[in-house]
């Protein structure tokens, strides 16, 4: 078995749509990013990268590569996905915690559950999602940005 952690947070930009784990979220503000900014599935595919020992995304679809640009980040969780699977490894389960000040994230949970492990090709029963504010602290509780944490396990 191997455990692994992920962590992504963006700023907000005006003119930007927000996704988080795949779903469209109603906002004012998107992510700013290269890709599509969804800080929850890039948190989630740094987990299993960092669980397979394969790197992280950084490395794998860098920043410089216009190929990456605005891409829908599924679409890179279904690559990671992949390569974790070619490495030996089985997704036995993925935590994750999503810390937004706004906008209201529960309406959206069900939905983002369904498209993250529909992508990660996993039952939905092996991916959770939870929403939290940081109380008006920090950046996120300034409404500066979105971040997310990940956790995985693979057998």
């Amino acid at each position: 078995m191997r455990i692994g952690h992920g962590y992504d947070a963006h700023r907000f930009e005006a003119g930007r749509r927000l996704v988080l784990g795949g779903a469209e979220i109603e906002y004012e503000y998107g992510l700013a990013a290269h890709s599509d900014g969804d800080v929850l599935c890039h948190a989630v595919m740094d987990a299993l990268l960092g669980a397979a020992g394969l790197g992280d995304i950084g490395s794998l679809f860098p920043d410089s590569d216009g190929a990456y640009k605005d891409i829908y980040s599924m679409l890179l969780l279904e690559k990671v996905c992949a390569a974790v699977r070619c490495a030996g490894y089985e997704i036995d389960y993925i935590d994750s915690t999503v810390i937004a000040q706004k906008p209201k994230l529960s309406p959206y949970i069900g939905e983002m559950r369904r498209i993250t492990a529909s992508y990660a090709g996993i039952d939905v029963s092996r991916f959770n999602v939870k929403a939290t504010t940081e109380e008006h602290m920090g950046f996120t509780g300034r409404l500066e940005g979105i971040a997310a944490h990940a956790v995985c396990l693979l057998k």
